[in-house]
């Protein structure tokens, strides 16, 4: 089962390390979902264009974040 897809508020409110942390679990994530996808387990093919969607969403709040700072 897929977890539910991350609003971009959620993002907002988490500080840098937060993110960082998040990042690393979704790039993981989407490595799993890639194998199970090759290995023909898939169940949901929905789910690897949410956590993309997340990854991005992340990306893109910390790189806002490193033009300000």
């Amino acid at each position: 089962p897929a977890k539910h897809m991350a609003k971009k508020t959620d993002f907002k409110t988490k500080n840098e390390s937060e993110l960082a942390t998040l990042l690393k679990e979704k790039r993981e994530e989407l490595r799993t979902l890639r194998f199970s996808i090759a290995g023909g387990r898939s169940k949901d093919g929905n789910a690897l264009r949410a956590v993309r969607a997340d990854v991005a969403r992340i990306m893109t709040e910390l790189g806002k974040r490193a033009k300000v700072a």
